[in-house]
């Protein structure tokens, strides 16, 4: 068998290209694990408060220490800001401003925050001093505080709820103080400390039946919190009767880095060539496995009247019956020939009223 260069070199471009494509694996299944999250807080939140207000601050991005590189951090980052408004991995408000654009300055936002070497400096006898240093330093904005240095129950019940408490309660509802549990167990941590903080500070009940603490304290859990977990929570929260407009959630390597290409099983596979002026279907079909087996023929994506989506192969979508081609060309022949904003991928990636109805269903 006679292989030629050229024959060589076109096999080498195409597998070549194939390869940088499929990366897109990455903010592909970074955006979709954020917003199933965003799904269940959603669920969560309505059945507990009655109202989604708040939930784009919910699940907030602490990934960029536990991610691979920078570019890694900005790509995942700017995937997560698709679904939510918080985060500390800057390097994706850098890609959104160079790639999308927003109407707003920023895409993304953060909160002052004591991290634990801010706190363990004033050593552990001076463990209330570092709170109410940090406290006083921001009090007209949100501030978030680490509080698990030495012993997050004694510092809710004690520091938090004793020696500061006059502190705490003169801020509001647009500057409360953020108590951040950052070990153990994440549900029984969580509610413990709701529990404890629930004593010192007595919520009130809202609508739905369920506690609020006074709108000057609230939770963020940011330890060991993934898709799993963040479920585990709030499940274990409605049961003990707390609205989940107690807290926010703060997600690291789980977010950003925990996530393979088989998550989703992100693939591309070639459906269709033109040999010699002639169109022809191309599809793989491996015995071994059914799974593997790819759409052929030039595709379209078309929605049905129950609002779900279907894709039809083999030019089918020509036909008038099926509707509007919902796929666009966005690269041709190595141009961008079509753009978004990045309003416009948050607009198509919004939660719709009738997905929260499903999910309350």
């Amino acid at each position: 068998m006679e292989t030629r260069d050229s024959d060589f070199n076109i096999l080498l471009a195409t597998d070549s290209y194939k390869t940088i494509l499929v990366q897109i694996w990455y903010p592909i299944t970074v955006a979709t694990n954020s917003r199933e999250q965003k799904k269940i807080l959603a669920k969560h939140l309505m059945e507990t408060s009655g109202s989604l207000e708040g939930l784009e601050y919910k699940l907030h991005d602490f990934g960029y220490r536990g991610v691979s590189s920078q570019e890694t951090a900005g790509i995942g980052a700017s995937a997560h800001l698709v679904n939510f408004k918080g985060t500390d991995t800057v390097a994706g408000i850098g890609v959104v401003k160079k790639y999308y654009g927003t109407k707003d300055p920023v895409p993304g936002f953060s909160v002052p925050a004591a991290e634990h070497s801010t706190i363990t400096a004033w050593g552990k006898d001076h463990e209330k001093d570092a709170f109410e240093h940090i406290i006083k330093q921001f009090p007209s904005v949100p501030v978030s505080i680490v509080s698990d240095s030495y012993d997050i129950y004694n510092a809710c019940e004690k520091i938090w709820g004793e020696d500061l408490r006059e502190l705490v309660e003169k801020r509001n509802a647009d500057a409360p103080l953020v108590v951040r549990p950052d070990s153990g167990n994440p549900l029984d941590t969580v509610l413990k400390v709701l529990e404890i903080l629930g004593k010192k500070f007595s919520p009130i009940e809202n609508s739905k039946g369920y506690k609020v603490l006074p709108p000057y304290i609230r939770v963020i859990q940011g330890d060991g919190v993934d898709i799993n977990t963040l479920q585990e929570i709030v499940e274990g929260m409605k049961e003990h009767r707390w609205s989940i407009e107690n807290i926010a959630f703060g997600s690291g390597g789980a977010l950003l880095q925990k996530l393979t290409r088989d998550l989703l099983n992100c693939s591309f596979k070639c459906s269709y060539v033109v040999t010699n002026g002639l169109g022809v279907n191309v599809f793989k079909d491996p015995v071994a496995d059914p799974n593997k087996r790819s759409k052929k023929g030039r595709l379209s994506l078309h929605m049905t009247q129950s609002g779900d989506f279907v894709t039809l192969e083999e030019g089918k979508g020509e036909l008038e019956e099926y509707g509007e081609d919902l796929l666009h060309t966005v690269f041709r022949n190595g141009k961008i020939v079509k753009t978004y904003t990045f309003d416009e991928v948050r607009e198509n990636a919004r939660l719709k009223q009738n997905e929260v109805e499903e999910l309350l269903q």
